[in-house]
């Protein structure tokens, strides 16, 4: 798949820096091991069998629930969707007319900054009287491993399934200078994901050092509605890994895509 090439070059490289990873597993149980002071944490793989690891710290992530309990919602028409998400329009005014929300207690991207987007909307719409609908095209994220995945807009999969027309994906793996010097074999993952037609940018994906510093730029760039050839004909700032992004000129393959939108 389109981002599992990021994943897996993810992978590829923490292993490299001496890190067991356990795919497909969840942990079962966690208990003190009062002869070491430690933790034994217990681990369940996909086919079920356990495995216990002793650790010095276990830090257990994965994901929230909207706090929606003791608000006394219920004696409201504020209406709760899956995961106990807080039901909003697209001013974000619930059930009840009085009652707005944001956030991660709405559910939709759990992302600081788009809190604030969404925040900053609610202020216009009810303090300044001018309603605004949050905009969440284009809102890069990263996972800050070691090193980093940073991602805009869509994958390739997505724009398989969502898009009308054909897409050209361009792909360059390198390592970085950095890298090179230091005798570090991690290595570096950039994509684009553009559509055939229009040549516009649909989403950038990096994998490698600075990728989340980097992707803000791209970002800023696909928000204004950049083509391919706007990336081309931009110089690159050389020695650096952002510069690949404006100096990929072959396509690593054509896909037709099956959905209905324009993007």
């Amino acid at each position: 798949g389109s981002f599992l090439l990021c994943r897996q070059l993810v992978l590829k490289n923490l292993q490299s820096r001496g890190i067991h990873v356990h795919v497909n597993s969840n942990p079962a149980a966690i208990a003190k091991n009062e002869a070491t002071g430690g933790l034994s944490v217990t681990v369940a793989g996909p086919d079920g069998a356990q495995q216990v690891i002793e650790a010095d710290k276990c830090m257990f992530a994965t994901g929230r629930k909207p706090n929606v309990h003791n608000l006394g919602l219920e004696n409201t028409k504020v209406e709760l969707g899956p995961n106990n998400a807080i039901k909003v329009n697209n001013i974000l005014q619930t059930a009840e007319p009085s009652v707005w929300a944001c956030g991660d207690v709405i559910d939709r991207i759990q992302l600081t900054p788009v809190a604030l987007m969404e925040g900053m909307c609610l202020t216009d719409t009810i303090a300044r009287g001018k309603p605004r609908e949050p905009d969440y095209t284009y809102v890069a994220s990263a996972v800050f491993c070691q090193p980093p995945l940073a991602t805009v807009g869509i994958t390739e999969d997505e724009a398989i399934e969502t898009h009308v027309g054909e897409i050209d994906v361009y792909v360059e793996g390198f390592r970085p200078m950095r890298n090179t010097l230091s005798g570090r074999e991690e290595r570096a993952l950039m994509k684009l994901v553009v559509d055939a037609a229009s040549r516009k940018v649909l989403g950038a994906h990096m994998v490698g050092p600075d990728s989340p510093e980097i992707m803000q730029g791209i970002a800023v760039a696909l928000k204004a509605g950049a083509t391919k050839e706007v990336f081309d004909s931009t110089i690159g700032i050389h020695p650096s890994s952002a510069e690949e992004f404006v100096t990929m000129r072959t396509v690593a393959r054509r896909v037709q895509c099956k959905g209905t939108a324009k993007m």
